[in-house]
């Protein structure tokens, strides 16, 4: 998950707040439960440089990040952070974690694309309604050649479905 989108890396620094990062781990929370895990364990990324190394590297870690994590833990969720971006996936793909939250785009999507570069989804949360796409974009360059990989559509197409199956039990 992350906390902004397609923003300019100046735009996303600045929508790193307490409110937001509330906001998207309760949506995570609420998405990966629905995906099958009872008790999710959720990471969330640090914005700076070591996780702000206690103020050293930035102070959003002090002020907006761990406010929101000891919020969403008060709400009973299982919430770790801010751990360094740097280990976090690392920790994650170890096993450690479910879900992380990173912070802006790219710190998200780097360890994605090197996990699974073809077979990626993206899920948009908070909408009243299940939207899930391809998580490398539109490949117009591609379109027309057959040399597209359906890898991520089939993936996307599946979790919408398991998403939707989910909801009808509910």
């Amino acid at each position: 998950a992350h906390i902004s989108g397609h923003l300019p890396l100046t735009e996303a620094c600045r929508a790193v707040n307490k409110e937001r990062i509330l906001t998207v781990i309760k949506l995570s929370f609420e998405v990966i439960k629905k995906l099958g895990i009872p008790e999710p364990r959720i990471a969330v990324a640090g914005l700076n440089p070591h996780a702000g190394e206690m103020g050293l590297f930035g102070r959003e870690e002090i002020t907006e990040i761990s406010p929101a994590v000891k919020e969403a833990c008060s709400q009973g969720m299982n919430v770790a952070g801010p751990i360094p971006p740097d280990t976090v996936f690392y920790r994650a793909k170890r096993g450690e974690f479910d879900l992380v939250i990173a912070m802006y785009h790219d710190q998200g999507h780097i360890p994605l694309k090197l996990w699974d570069f073809l077979g990626g989804v993206s899920i948009t949360l908070g909408l009243p309604l299940i939207r899930t796409s391809v998580d490398h974009g539109t490949a117009f360059d591609r379109a027309g050649r057959g040399t597209a990989s359906p890898k991520s559509l089939i993936a996307a197409i599946g979790l919408a479905t398991q998403l939707i199956n989910q909801e009808k039990e509910t």
